[in-house]
């Protein structure tokens, strides 16, 4: 006679449960990646919060808190080896100047326009940040262009020309944004992945660390420093931020190593599209009828780059599963 096999009981004589099945890294992928862009899109309030200090003086703290809390980071992961490497290397030391200039003025300029009334223009900026990306594959790594590419660049150019009309100017905030963001991007992907995040980050702001502490002192010495002049209240959100820069590189970081090249691509256009609803609906700024106009002009140049990322990914996926079989 043959006995039946029973569920181990517990210490406390109940059935054991089955685990929990984990969470795939695609579901966890997204979810860092809508972490990310999502603290991207809101910080405009936290920018704002900082008046009166200037953008000099938020940028100059932002970089020096940033260092501190990657140094802080560093210690608690002991990953001090890897930046001692990386700093080793002239060629990586070299490109993470480069990156760290680049963001500095993407950062200056964000911040300006979020203090002064132009987040919209801002978003624009990030908006059109793709199409700027198409551009430098074609001049400078002499990337061919599909149809639908072209057709998106094409209407992106349309959009900048109407938007030029709206603002009465060239929408120069928005293009020094895109450009300034877009050949961060560039570096940042020419050195592959030689260096992790925070490594990067770390060595990034160092470099940038004797502009900033400079620019403090001397905005200091002009009695236009706000960092201890404004309470306790004030000097705290300055010093957060470290880890408001710092947390959602990180959290880019873990979707990064998850998701697709595609999935991140989509996933960008979270943040400025919070941008805009942030500074129409709580900054108060106003859209005019040919803004209106040129930013749907852009929303649909991204749609037909999305659309061709989406059929590119698909014929991708299609061949690697034919050759699977």
């Amino acid at each position: 006679m043959t006995s039946k096999k029973t569920a181990a009981p517990t210490t406390h004589g109940q059935l054991a449960k089955p685990p929990k099945a984990a969470r795939s890294d695609g579901t966890t992928g997204v979810l860092f990646g809508l972490g990310a862009y999502g603290l991207w899109g809101l910080m405009p309030l936290y920018f704002v919060l900082l008046v009166p200090a200037n953008s000099l003086e938020i940028v100059a703290n932002r970089v020096l808190w940033s260092l501190v809390f990657c140094a802080l980071i560093t210690t608690v992961s002991r990953g001090w080896g890897k930046i001692k490497a990386a700093a080793r290397n002239r060629r990586i030391m070299g490109s993470l100047t480069v990156a760290g200039l680049l963001i500095a003025i993407n950062w200056l300029t964000y911040v300006f326009a979020v203090t002064t009334g132009n987040a919209i223009e801002a978003s624009l900026g990030y908006f059109i940040n793709p199409l700027f990306s198409v551009l430098l594959g074609v001049f400078l790594l002499k990337e061919k262009l599909r149809p639908l590419q072209w057709l998106a660049v094409g209407v992106g150019f349309v959009a900048v020309a109407i938007l030029t009309i709206g603002y009465g100017k060239l929408p120069w905030v928005a293009l020094v944004l895109a450009t300034s963001f877009g050949l961060y991007g560039l570096v940042k992907n020419r050195m592959g992945k030689k260096v992790d995040a925070i490594t990067s980050l770390s060595l990034e702001t160092a470099a940038l660390a004797p502009l900033a502490l400079t620019t403090m002192l001397i905005l200091t010495s002009l009695g236009q420093a706000t960092l201890t002049d404004r309470g306790p209240g004030h000097f705290w959100l300055m010093a957060a931020s470290g880890v408001i820069t710092a947390v959602p590189l990180l959290f880019f970081g873990a979707s990064a190593s998850r998701l697709s090249l595609t999935s991140i691509g989509l996933l960008q256009f979270v943040a400025p599209l919070l941008q805009f609803i942030v500074a129409i609906t709580v900054l108060g700024e106003t859209m005019t009828l040919e803004r209106w106009i040129g930013f749907a002009v852009v929303w649909v140049a991204l749609a037909i780059l999305i659309v061709d990322m989406l059929r590119t990914y698909r014929k991708f996926s299609t061949k690697n599963s034919v050759a699977a079989h």
